[in-house]
């Protein structure tokens, strides 16, 4: 694909390099994308599970002209290591310290895709006094996300597979769910930061060799094994702002949103992105960069609302 033909915003976001950095977070070394200028208000991206911090490296630039916007990979995803264990509370930690670490003003938001969105929702609760703010982008929170069922039922996540061939591999990605749609660009940008290369004394076997083998998913397998806290049970502990975006076409179901409404105090705007699958950056970026702009400014700009009545 030449230059071109891509989309103007597709290559402004991704011709606006980031740095990169890295912080230790109990023990794990946690690696994250920044844009930006420094002091800025700041964003903290989390993406879901098997992702990484380039599922949003092609459209979180556009924000950082008056933000600072960071976007982490966490434990056991990308380019950060791997723990003998992962926890909710663990990734909770790893968030506060990439915010922490990443040149931002104080009281950043958090905005968390499906399992980031789980993610987000426990950040909130155990530090909400320390953020503005929690967005939560299709995380349906009354059942499991859906690369935790498709674990679970032996699809696609069980074993990090290799591949001979790297145009083969990114030929071969896909997302849990599949959708309908996705911007081409996009989702090759994805596949392609979404490999590493393989060798076999990776797998405990020939150790020493440095021989290539091929290319691999850059996550760990046993991300999906632990079992994790309900977070329907931390929706009540959240104390910021907090916002539901649902795709019209993904997990999150008008049911679905109005429990998470209801469980949140009734005081977090439920908002549709149009014809979005659950992966609604990679189907419809610019309606969600617009919808988080639109939020952003009006909490710019607003007060949060007094704490929520009793519920009987």
């Amino acid at each position: 694909m030449t230059t071109d033909s891509l989309p103007r915003w597709f290559e402004r976001a991704t011709t606006s390099l980031p740095t990169e950095h890295r912080v230790s977070s109990g023990g794990a070394d946690i690696h994250y994308l920044a844009w930006g200028p420094p002091g800025a208000p700041g964003l903290v991206f989390v993406h879901g599970g098997a992702a990484h911090a380039h599922w949003w490296s092609f459209l979180v630039p556009l924000l950082a002209d008056d933000h600072r916007v960071a976007a982490i990979d966490l434990s056991g995803h990308g380019d950060s290591a791997r723990r003998d264990e992962y926890t909710l509370d663990a990734w909770c930690d790893e968030v506060m310290a990439v915010a922490n670490d990443a040149d931002m003003a104080p009281k950043p938001v958090v905005v968390g895709h499906s399992m980031g969105g789980f993610v987000s929702i426990a950040t909130a609760a155990r530090h909400g006094d320390e953020l503005t703010g929690i967005v939560i982008l299709d995380s349906p929170v009354s059942r499991p996300d859906p690369e935790v069922e498709a674990s679970r039922v032996g699809k696609l996540f069980a074993n990090r597979k290799v591949y001979d061939d790297y145009e083969d591999a990114v030929a071969r990605f896909r997302t849990v769910p599949e959708q309908a749609h996705y911007v081409p660009e996009v989702l090759d940008w994805v596949a392609r930061h979404s490999l590493v290369p393989f060798h076999p004394d990776d797998s405990g076997a020939d150790a020493g060799s440095v021989t290539l083998a091929g290319w691999t998913w850059k996550f760990d397998p046993e991300i999906f094994v632990p079992p994790r806290s309900a977070p329907r049970d931390l929706l009540d502990q959240v104390s910021c702002r907090v916002a539901l975006f649902r795709a019209e076409d993904g997990l999150v179901t008008p049911d679905i949103g109005a429990y998470m409404y209801e469980r949140l105090g009734r005081r977090a705007p439920v908002v549709e992105i149009p014809e979005a699958g659950h992966h609604l950056m990679l189907d419809q970026p610019l309606s969600l960069l617009t919808a988080l702009r639109t939020l952003l400014a009006d909490w710019d700009h607003s007060r949060p609302a007094g704490p929520a009545p009793e519920r009987a």
